[in-house]
């Protein structure tokens, strides 16, 4: 045991030699979850000792825990327990497994396009705000919206190229959606066959409850091999206009079972995966054409910043608003009040600081504080690392001097006005600590070397210009 718990003590020390800042990420992923642990307790506490009055914290409560502290849990036992292979299934976000992958194709990114359009179905938007909020618009009033984008899912460690999908009467909430993913270079179906693409096809019956987190999403029909079979009959019936294409079927691929997927809704399957060949595809027509293309325009437009990290800077922004009527409540109360505070009065003591000097002192440093916050907040959206790290840093000091006041059980009523800037605070710490906030700020950096790279010096634009 002792030589085990040495060598991996030994591996981690390796790990934060060879990539230091990898290793500050992983101190704030384990402070951010258990930050969010604490808060939820904090939260659940109020609700149960102070009565009904503090029914509002039981939705703070139920969004920490389903959109923050369970997918933390969720991705953390996954990289433990579940293979790194392929298993025939996609992943969540969190690295549950999603939907099972139930087709295969043949052929360019265009085949797939060119059938799937003359087969009636739509290209799914990109989701972001915009298409988020129409989704849910969409869906409450049962209006159409035939391009309603999809959740990401993950096979490959790569989320899925694009999305076709089919309403049924006009209701985003129930539609047929195929999810593609492109092969890697060289890889072979398990058995050795060579494949371009792979996909997975499930239908949405209904928007309800995650069993295995608790968020609002979208819950499939059991019967997966009804839609890999609709999509399969769709893409080869004749008023399609796909002729010659053909279709192979692995039977028994993979065993048949009953599982769950990633929202935790029931699935079965025979186990059987057809080989759809698009390659003998007769050419797209003009019509055809211009739609790929213009859908291809729409997808080229994907958000430069990610979806999750912009929600960072958000809350960041919710933060400093929520400082603001903190600093305003200290104004209000005066030197002399703001000088007696518990947090307060002992460091005045220890510095000699007399009542005004405080009230002062106090104003300039959470002043400071929000604006530095509010600057740091829109280099976090351009992608700065220095930046990321920074917010990290001034977040994790603030929750802990609030957690600290909670233990030394100062005022209530001081505790309760900055609930929500601790509660933001603390989102972002999972937030800005997370893989997608790493990876995007290391692909801003790339981007910013390699134009300085291929920016001319002053003296070649001179004489470029002569």
């Amino acid at each position: 045991m002792v030589s085990t718990f040495s060598r991996r003590a030994h591996a981690a020390v390796e790990v934060a030699r060879a990539d230091p800042m990898r290793f500050v990420d992983r101190v704030f992923f384990v402070y951010g979850t258990a930050a969010a642990t604490w808060l939820a307790f904090l939260l659940i506490h109020q609700l149960l000792t102070s009565g009904w009055r503090h029914i509002w914290a039981f939705i703070p409560f139920w969004l920490i825990v389903t959109y923050l502290l369970l997918p933390r849990v969720h991705s953390v036992l996954s990289r433990i327990y579940l293979p790194d292979y392929f298993i025939g299934r996609s992943r969540t976000r969190e690295g549950l497994l999603g939907d099972p992958v139930n087709l295969v194709l043949l052929g360019s990114e265009d085949h797939v396009h060119t059938a799937m359009l003359r087969a009636g179905w739509h290209r799914a938007d990109e989701l972001n705000l915009t298409s988020g909020w129409r989704l849910v618009a969409a869906t409450l009033r049962r209006t159409t919206y035939p391009d309603a984008p999809v959740s990401s899912l993950f096979l490959f460690g790569r989320r899925q190229a694009f999305t076709y999908q089919q309403e049924e009467q006009g209701n985003p909430a129930q539609r047929h959606h195929v999810r593609f993913w492109p092969a890697p270079e060289g890889w072979l179906l398990p058995g050795g066959r060579r494949v371009d693409w792979l996909a997975a096809g499930t239908y949405d019956r209904a928007v309800g409850l995650s069993l295995f987190t608790g968020q609002v999403t979208h819950r499939i029909a059991a019967d997966i091999d009804v839609e890999r079979d609709h999509i399969v009959a769709t893409l080869t019936r004749p008023e399609s206009g796909n002729e010659r294409i053909g279709v192979e079927v692995l039977a028994s691929f993979s065993s048949g079972y009953h599982h769950r997927n990633g929202g935790g809704d029931r699935i079965r399957t025979d186990g059987d995966l057809p080989i759809v060949d698009l390659r003998p595809l007769p050419p797209a027509s003009t019509a055809v054409r211009e739609q790929i293309e213009a859908d291809r325009a729409e997808a080229g437009q994907r958000r430069r910043v990610p979806l999750t990290l912009a929600f960072g800077v958000l809350v960041m922004l919710l933060r400093v608003v929520a400082g603001v009527v903190s600093v305003n409540w200290l104004i209000g109360l005066g030197s002399a009040t703001l000088a007696t505070l518990p947090i307060v009065r002992p460091v005045a003591d220890l510095l000699g600081l007399s009542d005004a000097a405080t009230y002062a002192t106090v104003i300039v440093i959470v002043g400071t504080f929000l604006a530095t916050y509010l600057v740091l907040a829109g280099f976090v959206y351009a992608g700065y690392g220095w930046a990321r790290t920074s917010v990290l840093g001034l977040s994790v000091a603030s929750t802990s001097l609030w957690t600290v006041m909670w233990f030394i059980e100062v005022s209530e009523r001081t505790l309760a006005l900055n609930l929500v800037g601790t509660a933001a605070e603390i989102m972002v710490v999972l937030v800005l600590s997370g893989d997608i906030a790493r990876l995007y700020v290391a692909r801003r950096r790339i981007a910013r070397q390699q134009l300085r790279a291929t920016r001319p010096t002053r003296p070649t634009r001179f004489l470029a210009r002569r």
